[in-house]
């Protein structure tokens, strides 16, 4: 382990103070955390350099993670745990009575990714490096991330998110050496070379410079430190001193201002030409950077571009980073001068996809006129890309207009679009869905074709989450407890919590699991109070959706059970109900207009509901703003009820499902996603499945799905329908219930209507079952127990399996020992 004392922690805790021209009486908490995390990050980046030389003098094969979003939440107490430093760093700064809980609470969330595809990237890192493999992480330095969300008049609000704060974010380095240059625009240049072959060259018309960050991802208590690498995007000349001196102020910084829109922003607003232009250079900026720098570690170990397959593998996290296939194809065809066919192998040999999504809307495509204008030698190479994968097509599928039409890079109708997934699934060796339910899905309903023409490049890997983070340091009682029970390997063996399930029947393991998790409520509660002004009963039932807003993942379905209560306390004398808080944390796109109508809705209905004195405590809403992973490690531990209600067939896996239950929340979900895992392993009888299977979905639609039918179906439906439009929730919010209505009783795309009955029914079904305090407790000791297959361990050790092909650290000292 780290060699470090009181003594040493605190000299170079003093000495980053006193870098900062503070002392330890005039430093404030922010200094003392930066000081802190300064000197951390000190130790880590021997360990950083330790482990890139190991893998590098062993020529250990690389995984290279390109994703968007690496949502990595706050890394300070995550680190120290992981150092097993925590217990030194308290007594440290004890010695200043400072407290390492206020120090903590200083750092911000860094604001790089939206949701659970960020949440994913962060664990799968974890995993990687906590197993020893060689792995870098590539994303975008975004200075302002996502957006930090605030609630106005009940409605979403965005502000930018300055998550580096004014002192600077102490986790990261900046690697100068590690500079690339990327290019857009421009023309492209046919010539011959000195061989008289025919050659291209783009010639770009705007260039900017790709500064490399690099944030330690720590390995747990192994000392193993890989990089995950940012890349923010500078003018090369930022200062145009001829302008400035013409008194052009403005112009003189033109150049720097361009440049630095790339990575401004995590995901601008691409509802407009310029939003799309902007986005598609914010994916090739990443792309380029990132390719580039893997083949300066391949090529600078001394090995060739013929060996890339066997030392480096590319993995494209969603279709966000597939403008990397043609990248990697224009340079070695046009810098490197191999032939298209050699090219080709050692590209499609390369890459690996992940899907994430059946949502047609979701799967991207970019129109063939943007990527010309921005991209136009990647335009020419996707082309040929085309071409001969419908020769392919056609040697497999002789005169069949429809496959080619079907599996065709290109999109003729309305308008010429290149659709990413398309060319991913074409240019990588395997791709995965992330739940078997998903990838069996995948297979049949949206790559069939492919699958028939490339047999086992499909397959599945089940998405995972890291126990360190979504355990032992969010909820540090519940870890405690489990140490004492099933001993202290279960971080790295997830499986060991198996051996609690003899005591989810005996009455004293479950009152003191119980206390843990009452604690828990009281933690949450109480900073519901102090930060929201609302007071919460922990002895209700806390029932929790927290997960990005969209349509698909309902939460108006949940709004409307929570309309049919308040309904029934103040329409039925004679109804009775355990009390209930239920928890919402959720942003909604900028742009989409439909997912902050329900926000403004349920926010409205909370200030009501609230300050209803015929409700009392029967009956709270919380909708906690600013939705990051530091406010769901405070959330999850106190949950009861899990809610994945996403409409069957639509949610991929989940990951929210896996951190909630692990925690002792009981799932109320759909046989959607990892849902459907999840029952497996935890069984059916401690978690409540309800509504439509995608079967019963697709028969609703070939009928021609009628939502009222439903509605005329349903009395309570049909007065919580009516309830809705009360005037009492406020004339301001009274257009967006009439929007989310109509939506419901015209389209209803989600079938909420179709669920709304069964989900009541299961909602009842979890309050009677809440109310047996025995069975209540067994049934959450046996989620915690039985979740071991969904740890991001278990997750890389099948990419490693299937898909990666790497080999650890570990089994490298292993076999050194072995031989002497």
């Amino acid at each position: 382990m780290i060699d470090l004392s009181v003594e040493s922690l605190s000299q170079s805790i003093l000495n980053h103070l006193h870098r900062m021209a503070h002392t330890e009486q005039s430093a404030d908490t922010q200094a003392w955390y930066q000081a802190l995390a300064s000197a951390l990050s000190e130790q880590t980046n021997h360990d950083l350099i330790s482990t890139e030389q190991f893998c590098e003098q062993h020529a250990l094969r690389h995984v290279n993670y390109l994703s968007m979003e690496f949502l990595i939440g706050r890394l300070t107490a995550n680190n120290l745990i992981n150092m097993d430093l925590y217990q030194l760093a308290q007594q440290t700064l004890a010695q200043w009575q400072v407290e390492l809980a206020d120090v903590l609470e200083q750092e911000r969330d860094p604001a790089l990714g939206n949701g659970g595809l960020g949440r994913l990237a962060a664990c799968y890192l974890d995993g990687l490096v906590s197993q020893g493999y060689p792995a870098v992480g590539y994303g975008l330095h975004y200075e302002y991330g996502l957006f930090k969300q605030y609630f106005e008049s009940n409605q979403q609000r965005e502000t930018a998110d300055c998550w580096q704060g004014e002192r600077g974010y102490p986790w990261q380095v900046k690697r100068p050496e590690l500079n690339q240059e990327v290019g857009f625009f421009g023309h492209v240049e046919v010539y011959r070379d000195e061989q008289g072959k025919m050659r291209r060259r783009w010639h770009t018309s705007m260039n900017v410079k790709g500064v490399a960050w690099d944030i330690p991802v720590l390995g747990y208590r192994n000392q193993c430190v890989m990089p995950l690498r940012l890349w923010e995007a500078q003018a090369i000349e930022p200062f145009e001193f001829e302008r400035f001196d013409a008194s052009d102020y403005t112009g003189a910084h033109q150049s720097q201002i361009d440049a630095s829109n790339i990575t401004q922003l995590l995901y601008p607003n691409d509802n407009h030409q310029q939003g799309k232009r902007l986005r598609l250079m914010q994916q090739y900026f990443h792309c380029a950077c990132s390719l580039r720098d893997i083949l300066r570690r391949h090529l600078g170990a001394g090995h060739r571009l013929e060996t890339l397959p066997q030392l480096q593998t590319i993995q494209l996290n969603d279709t966000h980073p597939a403008i990397a296939i043609p990248e990697l194809m224009r340079l070695l065809l046009d810098e490197y001068h191999y032939e298209w066919k050699q090219a080709w192998q050692i590209c499609q040999q390369t890459f690996a996809y992940t899907n994430h999504t059946l949502l047609p809307e979701a799967l991207e495509r970019w129109s063939e006129a943007l990527i010309k204008e921005v991209l136009p030698r990647h335009m020419e190479i996707i082309f040929e890309i085309n071409y001969r994968l419908l020769l392919e097509v056609d040697k497999h599928w002789p005169d069949d207009i429809e496959k080619r039409s079907t599996l065709s890079i290109i999109q003729e109708q309305p308008y010429r679009q290149v659709r990413m997934a398309n060319l991913c699934v074409a240019g990588s060796y395997k791709v995965n869905g992330v739940a078997a339910m998903h990838s069996e899905l995948v297979k049949q309903n949206l790559f069939p074709e492919f699958d028939a023409l490339y047999p086992n490049r499909l397959c599945n890997v089940t998405n995972g989450i890291t126990p360190r983070r979504w355990l032992k340091q969010c909820n540090p009682a519940l870890a405690s407890w489990l140490d004492r029970h099933v001993g202290e390997q279960w971080p790295l063996q997830l499986d060991d919590l198996r051996d609690i399930e003899p005591l989810a029947t005996q009455p004293q393991a479950q009152q003191e699991y119980m206390a843990i998790k009452r604690q828990n409520k009281q933690r949450l509660a109480a900073w519901v109070e102090k930060n929201l002004g609302i007071a919460l009963n922990v002895d209700a039932i806390f029932d929790v959706q927290i997960k990005r807003l969209h349509e698909y993942k309902r939460q108006h379905l949940n709004l409307l059970h929570i309309l049919s209560l308040y309904y029934r306390i103040l329409h039925e004398p004679d109804f009775e109900m355990h009390p209930r808080v239920f928890i919402f944390a959720a942003k909604a796109a900028p742009g989409y207009v439909f997912a902050k109508q329900i926000i403004h809705a349920i926010n409205c209905v909370a200030q009501v509901i609230n300050q209803d004195e015929r409700v009392g405590d029967k009956l709270k809403i919380v909708f906690i703003p600013d939705y990051r992973v530091s406010v769901a490690e405070l959330i999850v531990p106190a949950a009861d009820v899990s809610e994945q209600i996403s409409m069957a067939g639509k949610e991929a896996s989940g990951t929210g499902n896996m951190k909630l239950a692990l925690n002792g929340a009981i799932t109320m979900g759909t046989l959607d996603g990892a849902n459907v895992e999840i029952a497996e392993e935890v069984g059916d009888e401690n978690l409540f499945i309800f509504g439509l299977t995608v079967e019963e979905i697709d028969g609703l639609d070939q009928q021609g799905y009628q939502p009222m039918h439903f509605v005329h179906c349903s009395p309570l439906l049909t007065q919580t329908l009516d309830f809705m439009m009360d005037e009492q929730f406020g004339h301001e919010v009274i257009a967006d219930m009439a929007a989310i209505r109509h939506n419901l009783e015209h389209a209803d795309p989600y079938k909420v209507l179709a669920d709304f009955d069964a989900y009541v029914a299961a909602q009842k079904s979890l309050e009677e079952s809440y109310l047996d305090t025995a069975k209540w407790a067994e049934m959450a000791m046996l989620n915690t127990a039985r979740m071991g297959k969904f740890s991001s361990d278990r997750s890389i050790q099948d990419y490693v399996n299937q898909i990666w092909r790497l080999q650890s650290i570990e089994s490298v000292h292993t076999q050194q020992a072995a031989q002497g």
